[in-house]
């Protein structure tokens, strides 16, 4: 279990206030894995992440330690303004994760500061993946066995709701279970977790080897 970004209660404000990187440890203390997250503030109506932001950190202006402010933007002139971002500071995958509670009652506000990062990102050629968290705290189905995620028809109608709301294929939308209040790892739980974060890999590596591909070509074009 991964325990660096911590999670705030539904509750409570929003948690994450800085551009946050998170390195994932191998056994070895001074090896990672060759990617990293980088958390955002989240979506609010009123609080939330400006918009704008979003986009320049798809862009890899937003160095870490930002600390973002819902009513204006990263100015240029900011010292967490990176003015020249190289493939490592870009965004490969866009990550949206919601609770699944919030689903049917997320406001057209939010929708579309979401169709509006999600366009950026498309015209970018950034792929787009939504994480839908804590299916079980409102199923009891799938609070029972995990393993009906995929079974339960309710849970299904939401997800194809969101996703033509929103534009993201449901096939790009991967609900899990959280550990919250469990103390052991979870075969069950840890296999929805898995599955969500190795498609989010492969849609990292094909959009960085496309893009790599793609100016290799121009390269030789231009030679």
């Amino acid at each position: 279990m991964y325990a660096q970004a911590l999670v705030a209660h539904s509750c409570h404000d929003i948690l994450t206030k800085k551009y946050t990187t998170y390195k994932i440890q191998k056994e070895r203390s001074d090896t990672f894995y060759p990617f990293v997250f980088n958390d955002t503030m989240g979506l609010g109506e009123d609080k939330g992440v400006h918009v704008e932001d979003v986009k320049l950190a798809l862009k890899g202006h937003v160095m870490d330690g930002y600390t973002f402010n819902p009513q204006s933007r990263l100015s240029e002139d900011d010292r967490f303004y990176n003015k020249s971002p190289t493939a490592n500071d870009k965004v490969h995958v866009l990550v949206c994760v919601i609770d699944e509670w919030k689903l049917s009652l997320m406001k057209e506000e939010v929708l579309q500061k979401i169709r509006d990062i999600r366009k950026e990102a498309s015209d970018l050629g950034i792929p787009q993946v939504v994480i839908v968290t804590k299916p079980d705290q409102v199923c009891r189905e799938i609070k029972e066995d995990v393993k009906n995620v995929y079974k339960i028809k309710s849970l299904k109608e939401k997800l194809e709701t969101f996703s033509a709301e929103v534009g993201i294929p449901l096939n790009c939308i991967f609900p899990v279970k959280n550990y919250h209040e469990e103390i052991d790892s979870d075969s069950d739980v840890d296999s929805l977790i898995l599955s969500a974060l190795r498609n989010i890999i492969n849609f990292g590596d094909d959009n960085l080897n496309f893009k790599q591909s793609a100016e290799r070509l121009e390269r030789l074009n231009k030679a």
